[in-house]
């Protein structure tokens, strides 16, 4: 169960304790919810950009989900988001942006694009 639910579930936990109908069965659903997120691992996505901008389109990508490396999705066009705005409206947080300093010198290739780090 996500987070969300688990908020879900206590929000529904407090209208039940307001109205007098609160069991100790949704209190434990709710206490096994909240145990349940708890123990998820970060999940962390990779995406290679074209560019330093948020709506550049994403050349490469790596997502680790709970703990796992995620299977290659070899067609782009299948990638789950096609820039990182779209990631970013999906819940993703960006934890870092392109390293600027690599961008300075046009001479050197430092891998693929711009890297940006997300984190949920």
């Amino acid at each position: 169960m996500t987070g969300k639910k688990a908020g879900e579930q206590l929000e529904r936990c407090l209208e039940a304790y307001r109205d007098g109908s609160l069991s100790e069965e949704m209190l434990r659903a709710a206490l096994d919810a909240a145990r349940e997120n708890s123990a998820k691992r970060q999940d962390i996505l990779y995406l290679q950009a074209v560019s330093t901008s948020l709506a550049s389109q994403v050349q490469g990508m790596l997502l680790m989900e709970n703990g796992e490396i995620a299977d290659e999705i070899p067609d782009p066009e299948d990638w789950p988001y096609q820039t990182v705005l779209e990631a970013v409206r999906d819940g993703w947080r960006v934890v870092q942006f392109p390293n600027l300093a690599l961008l300075l010198d046009e001479t050197r290739t430092y891998g693929l694009g711009c890297e940006f780090i997300l984190e949920r």
